[in-house]
């Protein structure tokens, strides 16, 4: 039998309807946490920390999934650092240490649709001082935090190279949903990259942030600061 094709009086197919209300655009605005605060970037107190600990023996590693980087010298990078300073899109926010008000990483919201009311966030770099830590998921709460309590999206976005295991995983146990892979969705670094495409709602939002304020909370960890529960086993 042939396909079933519409007809006049079939009753019309369409989305649920939602609030057309466009969000607001992410601004230059300080989101602090009790272990780490994101800052609107400031080459003068960021870039020499941010530098130091991303360019070196051993570090190559940060960059390989980048869109840019490493960088050649100081300059080069801190030049790099002063464009993304100013741009809108992506906006750039430095992770800074509260115990040692040092620069340890950066992030930004990038694709910021404000109609459609979807952002990413992207241009992840966690130092050897963020990664595995506290921090660095708190990080990650403070930003979805602030575009869905405060912006009004209605999806996060979360997006890297299929190849790029450590990030997959960080999205899943972040708490965003895997949609699939954008095969040839990019050519980075004169190399092929297929796109692996997460997504977190505002209608999950609320039971997210209740895992993760559940995680983060002090209880959760032991005198020796381990996890008690991880974060993948409280998301419902």
């Amino acid at each position: 039998m042939g396909m079933h094709m519409l007809q006049e009086e079939d009753p019309p197919i369409l989305g649920r309807a939602v609030d057309s209300t466009p969000a607001k655009p992410p601004e230059r605005i300080t989101l602090p946490g009790k272990i780490v605060t994101l800052e609107p970037v400031d080459v003068n107190a960021h870039a020499e920390a941010l530098y130091e600990d991303s360019h070196g023996p051993g570090k190559e590693h940060l960059w390989r999934y980048m869109p840019d980087g490493p960088f050649a010298d100081r300059a080069a990078f801190h030049a790099a650092l002063q464009q993304k300073a100013i741009s809108a899109d992506p906006l750039l926010f430095t992770i800074v240490d509260n115990a040692s008000h040092r620069a340890v990483g950066h992030a930004a919201f990038l694709r910021i649709d404000l109609k459609n009311r979807s952002i990413e966030v992207g241009n992840v770099l966690f130092t050897s001082r963020l990664q595995r830590t506290t921090g660095a998921t708190e990080a990650m709460y403070l930003l979805a935090r602030y575009i869905f309590e405060d912006l009004g999206y209605r999806r996060y976005e979360w997006k890297c190279d299929s190849l790029n295991t450590r990030s997959r995983e960080a999205a899943l146990r972040l708490g965003f949903t895997f949609e699939g892979i954008f095969r040839q969705h990019r050519v980075v670094k004169g190399r092929n990259r297929d796109t692996a495409w997460f997504s977190m709602l505002d209608s999950e939002w609320p039971t997210r942030k209740a895992s993760f304020e559940r995680w983060l909370a002090p209880s959760n960890f032991d005198a020796a600061g381990r996890q008690k529960e991880s974060l993948e086993r409280l998301h419902p």
